[in-house]
């Protein structure tokens, strides 16, 4: 993964409105997940998920560096210590984008409730736009997605069609000690994302 100056790509980004922003390349695309040392274990050394991974259970993904870190605390709260970064077919993000339903009722989207609790029930995938954060975790007015994950498709992404799993903890400990001053602090290159389909 190629990284740059936060400083540098602050600069670029929007200050706000909803945007993915991601690190990615013609044909993949990379999101993150914070877990506790079993699961990151496994699926780094298997580069699939498995063992102590639930398959039962919403799991959430994040393309946006920053609101890992702000959620995981740069890997320092219990059971988010191991930072994992995972490669996915860019094809299988667009789909999981395709079939998203908000996690709360949108009325320019459903006709009504009942319809938007119909596609929660059916779809899945939820799709969240929460606060972007700053390295030091004051959100910021832009917006950042992170859709969860179940039932097929969660399979799908824990097993088939990823690309492979990156444990990148060493960078994050190493990134955090850059926080405060910001000047030196490195992130991964991330622009906005726009679907093909």
């Amino acid at each position: 993964m190629e990284y740059k100056l936060y400083k540098e790509q602050e600069k670029i980004w929007p200050a706000e409105g909803q945007h993915i922003l991601a690190n990615y390349d013609e044909n993949s695309i990379s999101v993150y997940q914070a877990y506790r040392p079993a699961i990151a274990d496994y699926a780094v050394k298997h580069q699939k998920f498995g063992g102590e991974f639930s398959f039962t259970r919403m799991s959430w993904i994040k393309p946006n560096f920053l609101w890992m870190m702000y959620r995981a605390g740069w890997a320092t709260k219990e059971g988010q210590e191991r930072i994992l970064e995972i490669r996915l077919k860019q094809s299988f993000f667009d789909e999981i984008l395709a079939g998203a339903v908000p996690s709360k009722f949108v009325s320019s989207e459903f006709v009504s409730q009942e319809d938007w609790k119909h596609a929660v029930g059916v779809s899945d995938v939820r799709l969240q736009w929460d606060p972007d954060h700053d390295p030091k975790g004051l959100s910021v007015a832009r917006r950042a997605i992170q859709l969860g994950l179940r039932g097929e498709t969660l399979k799908r992404y824990a097993t088939t069609d990823l690309l492979y799993i990156n444990d990148i903890t060493d960078f994050v400990v190493e990134q955090r000690s850059n926080i405060e001053s910001l000047e030196y602090l490195l992130t991964p290159v991330e622009r906005i994302y726009l679907p093909k389909s």
